[in-house]
């Protein structure tokens, strides 16, 4: 999916990510709200550097939001996209596969 794409999917909201403590409040968050139920997804957006921090927020948001849907008994096929949101942050988008199938993705 180009960049193009990815930025078209509607989104709830969007989390600006510092550090890994954000990472895991941002992904319990997102399971609070609910990926199905207004039809959007959610973005995240992170520094590029440092690049191991990057990598470690990316890897705490789709693991936590995976074990909370999986822990609250809640549909768990989320598709996610990371790409390079701008010159300075990466950017995630989550967003449950039902929802990418219904708005024609």
């Amino acid at each position: 999916m180009e960049k193009a794409d990815i930025e078209s999917i509607p989104v709830q909201k969007t989390f600006d990510l510092k550090d890994e403590k954000d990472a895991y409040d941002a992904a319990e968050e997102m399971v609070r709200i609910g990926f199905y139920k207004e039809k959007k997804g959610f973005k995240v957006l992170m520094a590029k550097e440092p690049k191991k921090t990057a990598k470690r927020i990316g890897y705490i948001v789709t693991t936590t939001v995976t074990a909370s849907l999986r822990n609250d008994d809640q549909y768990r096929d989320i598709r996610y996209w990371t790409y390079h949101h701008d010159k300075e942050r990466y950017g995630i988008v989550l967003v449950n596969s039902k929802v990418i199938d219904e708005l024609g993705f």
